[in-house]
């Protein structure tokens, strides 16, 4: 359907035509009008669904109907649990904020970097992105209020609430107005995912778009019977024996992230890693490296691969097994799109046999499996 179709702003229409974008994408298309009601949101969708311009765009919609605003007392509040994808949506906003009537300036903080700055620059501002522990040191230091909060955004809330953020959310959630539009928007639902809906949302429109099946039918799905000791020489041996222009490697934590990082280094591939304990300035470096094809081997633990999006890469290899099936969908689907084929490889030890299995049954589809000791790696 039509942007001009739902009632935006005419400036973000003609942004949006300005860019090449006419039509909305299926999760757009659901939240978008219920945005601009101010109806309560559960959106289950993909990443690279159009859900972030999804919320972004009636938001701003929003502000400009009802700008009053007080300084430091921020209107829009979006949490995300990486500091990349704080970056990542306050550029989304940046760049549908040019044009407008009134001026709505947006800001990203997190944690990593000196807090001086931010509380500087908190100055006028409307949209907050924020990481939860980052946020509560400005709650905290009076450098910005949420006594006046309209929309509160929970962007990756499924991530969020699995890696150990639930006692910052609580903290967060009892400064915030009871009066406000919540926002939930999620990669995948998950039992806590479920319980959290319940405390915050009333009467919500659900919108729920499922990954196109060709979608997955694009990825060549592989994987490879190997001992936990002889996946660092399968590994060597897969990127020094296939010409792809650019790698994503999955690992489950951040020290395995390091390890197989510093390994391929040390045989001659150079990779780098990036993960939560990385400093700022190195994971910005490397995220723009790779996503600008100057970098070939990155490898990355799951939290961190949200707003990781590179068009056109080839191939994506699960050094681990993610714990969830649908964490192993998120991940083989980097690869694979915009009718672009792609591979995905997965290392299946022993211990991870069934669980393999089980991800394959949840998928729908079987995946070709293997053996190392098949290989001549010499």
């Amino acid at each position: 359907m039509s942007f001009k179709t739902y009632g935006l702003a005419p400036s973000l229409l003609n942004a949006l035509t300005n860019l090449g974008y006419s039509n909305a994408y299926p999760i757009q298309h659901e939240v978008i009008p219920a945005i601009l009601q101010g109806r309560d949101v559960l959106g289950i969708a993909q990443t690279g669904s159009g859900k972030t311009a999804g919320y972004v765009l009636p938001i701003l919609t929003n502000l400009q109907r009802r700008m009053v605003s007080k300084n430091r007392h921020v209107e829009v509040l979006v949490l995300v649990p990486t500091r990349e994808l704080a970056v990542q949506v306050r550029d989304v906003f940046q760049l549908f904020s040019v044009g407008l009537p009134d001026r709505v300036r947006s800001l990203a903080v997190f944690g990593g970097v000196a807090i001086n700055p931010q509380m500087i620059a908190l100055q006028g501002v409307n949209v907050l992105v924020a990481t939860p522990g980052r946020l509560i040191e400005l709650v905290e230091s009076n450098a910005v209020s949420l006594g006046s909060l309209q929309t509160l955004v929970l962007d990756e809330a499924d991530k969020m609430m699995n890696v150990g953020f639930k006692d910052e959310m609580d903290r967060i959630l009892q400064w915030l107005p009871a009066r406000r539009q919540n926002l939930l928007f999620s990669a995948t639902i998950s039992d806590d995912l479920s319980a959290l809906n319940r405390v915050l949302l009333h009467d919500p429109v659900v919108a729920k778009t499922e990954p196109e099946p060709e979608t997955i039918e694009l990825i060549t799905q592989t994987g490879y019977f190997v001992p936990e000791e002889k996946k660092g020489p399968l590994l060597r041996y897969l990127l020094k024996t296939n010409d792809y222009a650019q790698v994503l490697i999955f690992t489950s934590s951040v020290y395995k992230a390091d390890n197989v990082a510093d390994k391929l280094r040390k045989n001659g591939i150079y990779a780098e890693a990036i993960h939560g304990k990385k400093s700022q300035g190195a994971r910005t470096e490397s995220m723009i490296k790779f996503k600008a094809g100057n970098l070939r081997v990155l490898v990355a633990t799951d939290l961190i691969s949200r707003g990781i999006d590179v068009k056109d890469l080839p191939c994506v290899i699960n050094y681990e097994l993610p714990r969830s099936p649908k964490d192993y969908i998120h991940r083989i689907g980097r690869t694979g799109r915009a009718e672009t084929p792609g591979e995905a490889i997965s290392f299946v030890t022993p211990e991870d046999e069934h669980h393999f299995w089980i991800i394959q049954k949840k998928m729908g589809k079987r995946v070709e499996v293997l053996n190392f000791d098949e290989l001549n790696l010499k």
